[in-house]
């Protein structure tokens, strides 16, 4: 298993199996992001594209989310889905097969 320095958690841990993204951006998040913290923002990607209706054909919806990963993987503040309210398992970054919404 590899590992690699992660940015965003400031440790050594499991890395990405391959870039995830097609050139510089992509090796540099291969070699600085952790397999853990690229998994918390695909799942923050997800939400964001569906609350605020991104279409990824066009190039602004693109680029706020490249914005967004960037500001993540920095630990900078970055926009949420508004109507998100993390239950206790999901924001301990256990599983519960749902998406992390209470009702």
């Amino acid at each position: 298993m590899r590992t690699v320095h992660c940015r965003k958690y400031d440790q050594d841990l499991p890395g990405l199996d391959f870039p995830p993204l097609p050139g510089d951006k992509g090796q540099d998040i291969w070699s600085n992001v952790s397999k853990q913290a690229w998994e918390e923002w695909q799942a923050l990607q997800t939400r964001l594209i569906n609350e605020k209706h991104l279409n990824m054909m066009d190039a602004d919806s693109r680029r706020y989310l490249m914005e967004q990963m960037d500001r993540f993987f920095n630990n900078q503040e970055t926009d949420q889905a508004e109507g998100f309210v993390p239950t206790d398992a999901a924001a301990k970054g256990e599983s519960q097969g749902g998406q992390g919404y209470e009702v």
